[in-house]
């Protein structure tokens, strides 16, 4: 790939030359667009976009994440291949799904450089397509086996056991495999639940409803903006509903660029996500973000961010618009946050009630961001304040190196927080120290 290389070397040379001429001319990085009351800065539609991404170099020499003071943190489980979600099982098995992006057609000087760097950053790579169980039977915080518990799928991510059945989110659909209690591996074809369109944001994540009647399931556009026409967008930037005894599906909310973590509220039954909003319009515009699902809920994608903010790029749609509802707190620019669970209060000490998020960091922003796990307070089912530090220190200070990246996030049998590193190819648990 050195033709992908050199281009990659030129598209970041160019577009740190226009980083430099926007804040000469004014343009420096604006504070992050956080909380429920952003200050989102104007569209500024960028003709080369930002194009940046720190190298992976995964840990070495005994570094670790950095916990929030009053907490700790240990490797569950190392020497995974890039690990993305976690499921935790009633009886404190973990499963971890290790996938990730697979090259796909390049076309073109920027697709060959976003291509090279996204490769330099182990966003893309051979995926291993499997399903790994892990097992701390002494409660030390350490697993001590590991066992290949489903293999051969197409980019697994999201997974949920209900009644004797294992389900799993595939790129392409959501399979059903027959489960018995302490098993440690699954075999057969599985059954196909739904069809989704795979590729562009291919993963799929996974929730049951309360009642276990329902899963609910995460499924990510196409491209940015319609790139590549509406059509081809259909089904896409969308929550799904399964209902589990008829076996119909249909669309829960849309216009949810990419929707990844799924989590539910326990006082009020809200089902939550957060969302990857789009590329091209600065570093903090549009802001990504944590919010209510309403069924049948429109949330702008493509037309429109933050409520009712049109994006000029995109034909206009006037009247669907109009319908757009606003998120309900804003993560800041281009984090990538896509890990979310809900963390009952007393579960880290120091920290209440609420929603924690791991921040993977994405790539279209002169000032890097995200490359974190947060917690969002909650009081009456609704964000409650400044989010606050659980895990940092995933990148250098300089961001040419990350030695992890945040992914899925679950509560860890026994207490405490598990949170999937897939550039470190580590699960770090986090407990009270």
């Amino acid at each position: 790939m050195a033709v992908a290389d050199q281009f990659a070397k030129v598209v970041a040379m160019i577009g740190a030359a226009a980083i430099l001429a926007r804040r000469r001319g004014g343009g420096a990085t604006p504070p992050q667009a956080f909380g429920a009351a952003p200050a989102i800065p104007e569209a500024r539609p960028q003709g080369i976009p930002t194009l940046k991404l720190p190298t992976a170099t995964g840990w070495h020499g005994g570094r670790t994440p950095v916990a929030a003071p009053g907490l700790r943190v240990n490797a569950f489980a190392r020497d995974l291949r890039h690990p993305r979600w976690i499921e935790t099982l009633p009886d404190g098995d973990v499963l971890v799904a290790e996938a990730r992006e697979q090259k796909g057609t390049v076309r073109g000087a920027f697709d060959y450089a976003m291509y090279a760097t996204m490769k330099r950053a182990a966003a893309v790579g051979e995926s291993a397509n499997r399903i790994s169980l892990l097992r701390d039977r002494d409660g030390d915080g350490v697993a001590e086996t590991r066992e290949t518990f489903l293999d051969g799928q197409r980019q697994p991510f999201g997974m949920a056991l209900v009644d004797g059945t294992f389900y799993v989110g595939n790129t392409d659909g959501i399979m059903a495999f027959d489960y018995a209690p302490g098993a440690t591996r699954l075999s057969g074809p599985g059954r196909r639940m739904t069809t989704f369109k795979p590729g562009g944001h291919w993963t799929r994540s996974l929730i049951v409803s309360p009642d276990r009647r329902r899963i609910y399931c995460g499924v990510g556009s196409l491209s940015n903006i319609g790139d590549k026409g509406m059509e081809a967008e259909e089904g896409r930037a969308a929550i799904y509903e399964l209902d589990l005894a008829t076996g119909r599906s249909r669309i829960f909310a849309s216009g949810l660029r990419n929707p990844v973590g799924l989590a539910w509220e326990p006082g009020t039954g809200a089902l939550w996500t957060v969302v990857n909003e789009r590329d091209g319009l600065g570093d903090e515009t549009p802001p990504d973000y944590l919010t209510e699902v309403v069924e049948g809920g429109f949330y702008g994608w493509p037309h429109c961010y933050w409520g009712q903010t049109v994006d000029d790029r995109v034909p206009a749609n006037p009247a669907l618009v109009a319908t757009a509802r606003t998120p309900d707190y804003a993560l800041g620019g281009h984090t990538a946050s896509l890990g979310l669970c809900w963390m009952p209060e007393g579960t880290l000490p120091g920290f209440g009630a609420g929603m924690v998020i791991g921040q993977h960091g994405s790539w279209n922003r002169s000032v890097l961001s995200g490359y974190r796990m947060i917690f969002v307070p909650f009081e009456n089912g609704r964000p409650a304040g400044p989010a606050r530090d659980i895990l940092t220190g995933f990148l250098s200070e300089d961001e040419k190196s990350a030695y992890g990246r945040p992914v899925g996030v679950a509560l860890a049998p026994g207490g405490g927080l598990l949170l999937a590193d897939d550039v470190g190819n580590v699960i770090w648990r986090v407990t009270g120290a």
